[in-house]
């Protein structure tokens, strides 16, 4: 999956929005390092999700008195999420459901079903 893959964004903003509905005093840096995805990618994805209505962004100080932001789902976002999860949850169960069928296959070409492989001499 590159990052030119619609797939990669629709599954980019349904983590964002997950991670957000739970923890929406994340920091963008804070985000980037749970989700492995650039600091640049993220703030492209909270500016468009705003944009779109589907998060509010709220100003609160932190304890250290600098300002901070709280991306607040709206009920334009709980359901974007909602959607977003069904077709996350379809795409990954046809992926496991490959790989699962992968590994079968190679398991008969290694010469048991049990997965057991004779080591390389």
């Amino acid at each position: 999956m590159t990052p030119a893959n619609p797939e990669f964004h629709e599954d980019l903003r349904f983590r964002v929005l997950r991670l957000l509905q739970d923890n929406p005093e994340m920091s963008q840096r804070e985000i980037s390092a749970a989700l492995g995805v650039s600091f640049g990618g993220v703030n492209y994805c909270l500016h468009a999700l705003a944009e779109k209505g589907m998060i509010k962004v709220r100003n609160f100080r932190a304890s250290d008195n600098k300002r901070r932001y709280a991306y607040v789902l709206t009920p334009q976002g709980i359901a974007e999420k909602a959607a977003l999860t069904g077709r996350f949850l379809r795409r990954k169960m046809a992926e496991y459901e490959a790989l699962k069928a992968e590994i079968e296959a190679v398991r008969a070409e290694a010469g048991g079903a049990d997965g057991a492989v004779s080591p390389a001499k």
